[in-house]
C-alpha cells in the first residue's frame, strides 16, 4: 500500500481545513510551523515540525531558506520523503478538503486523459473550464489574448503530479481577483485533462509523486511566483501534470490584494520568457532564480538525495 502524507504550513493555530486532514485515514498529516506559529501548536494524529525540530531536520536548507515565509514547506517535504512516503499532498490550511478528496488519485499512475493542443507554450488549466473569463496565478499575462483551446486528444500520460481545483475564491492572480472577486464552484465534467504544454499548478491542492517531489521546490525569495516557479521547473524536467476536479473550498485567509500584486510582479515580469526557454529547450532555473533560492535548491537537492 502507498505510503501518503499530507504537508502544510501555518502561522495559525490548527483550522478547520487542519483538523479535517488531520482526521484522514491513510494519510500522515505534517504541518511545518514557523517563527509566528503558535507555540503551543497540536495535532491530534499528525506531526508538528516545530522550528527546532527544522533546524535538525535539514540545517543547511532552513538557514538558507529563512524565516516567516511559506517555502518552509520544504522541510515538510524532506520529513515526508525521509519517511518513505510514496505519494505528498501538498495544501493550503484554508483549503477546507471534501469527502471525496484523496480518492481515486490519478497521480501515479498512466491513464487516458483529454490533452489540449496549445501551440503557444503555454497551458491556462482555468481557461479550459466555464469560468474561461479568469485565468490560473502565474499564467503569463502577455499570453491571455491568444488561449485557444479548441483542439484536443485522448494521449496516455504519466501523471507525476495530480493538481486538483479549488471552489469558492479559486487560485488566481491579483490583478484578475480585483476585477473579478470570484466565488465559484467549477462543474467536475470539465475533468480531468492536460495539456501538451507547460501550465501552472500550485502548491494549496496539489499531489506529487516521491520522484516529482525529489524535484519540486518551493522557490524562496520570489514573492507569490513560489509555486509557479517550482511548477514550470518541474515540466522543464519532463515530470507531467494532469488537473482534477475541485475537491477542496478554499476559504481564503485575508489578504492584502495590493501587496499580493506586488508579490506577483516578478511573474508579470518574466513568466512569457521563462515558459519561452522552457518550449526551446534553453531553460536553465539559474537565469531566473535568485542566487540564494538556487543555493538553497542545490541543500534541498543534496539531502534529498542523500
Amino acid at each position: 500500500m502507498n505510503r501518503k502524507f499530507i504537508v502544510s504550513t501555518t502561522i495559525n493555530g490548527p483550522t478547520e481545513a487542519i483538523r479535517r486532514f488531520d482526521a484522514l485515514a491513510d494519510w500522515t498529516l505534517i504541518v511545518v510551523g514557523d517563527h509566528k506559529t503558535p507555540p503551543d501548536y497540536h495535532l491530534e494524529s499528525g506531526i508538528y515540525l516545530s522550528p527546532d525540530d527544522q533546524e535538525k531536520l535539514a540545517p543547511e536548507l532552513s538557514r538558507l531558506i529563512g524565516w516567516n515565509c511559506i517555502q518552509r514547506r520544504n522541510l515538510g517535504f524532506v520529513l515526508a520523503l525521509d519517511e518513505g512516503a510514496d505519494i505528498v499532498a501538498t495544501v493550503d490550511d484554508d483549503n477546507i478538503p471534501y469527502d471525496h478528496w484523496g480518492t481515486g488519485l490519478l497521480v501515479g499512475n498512466t491513464v487516458p486523459i483529454r490533452t489540449y493542443l496549445t501551440g503557444d507554450g503555454c497551458f491556462d488549466p482555468i481557461g479550459v473550464t466555464e469560468h474561461a473569463h479568469l485565468w490560473h496565478r502565474g499564467f503569463p499575462l502577455q499570453l491571455l489574448a491568444g488561449r485557444d483551446y479548441t483542439q484536443y486528444e485522448i494521449r496516455e500520460i504519466r501523471v507525476d503530479v495530480q493538481a486538483d481545483f479549488w471552489d469558492g475564491d479559486p487560485d488566481i492572480d491579483a490583478v484578475c481577483r480585483m476585477e473579478h472577486a470570484p466565488d465559484i464552484a467549477f462543474d467536475e465534467r470539465s475533468f480531468p485533462f492536460a495539456a501538451d504544454a507547460t501550465s501552472p499548478f500550485n502548491s494549496q491542492n496539489t499531489f506529487l509523486t516521491a520522484d516529482a517531489l525529489r524535484r519540486y521546490f518551493m522557490v524562496p525569495f520570489v514573492g507569490r511566483m513560489d509555486d509557479i516557479w517550482a511548477a514550470y521547473h518541474l515540466q522543464s524536467l519532463g515530470y507531467r501534470v494532469a488537473y482534477a476536479r475541485s475537491s477542496v473550498r478554499q476559504e481564503r485567509n485575508p489578504q492584502d490584494l495590493t501587496r499580493n500584486m506586488v508579490d506577483e510582479f516578478i511573474g508579470y515580469e518574466r513568466n512569457a520568457e521563462m515558459v519561452a526557454a522552457i518550449g526551446a529547450g534553453t531553460y536553465d532555473f539559474r537565469d531566473f532564480w535568485p542566487e540564494q533560492a538556487c543555493q538553497a535548491y542545490d541543500a534541498y537537492l543534496r539531502r534529498v538525495d542523500a
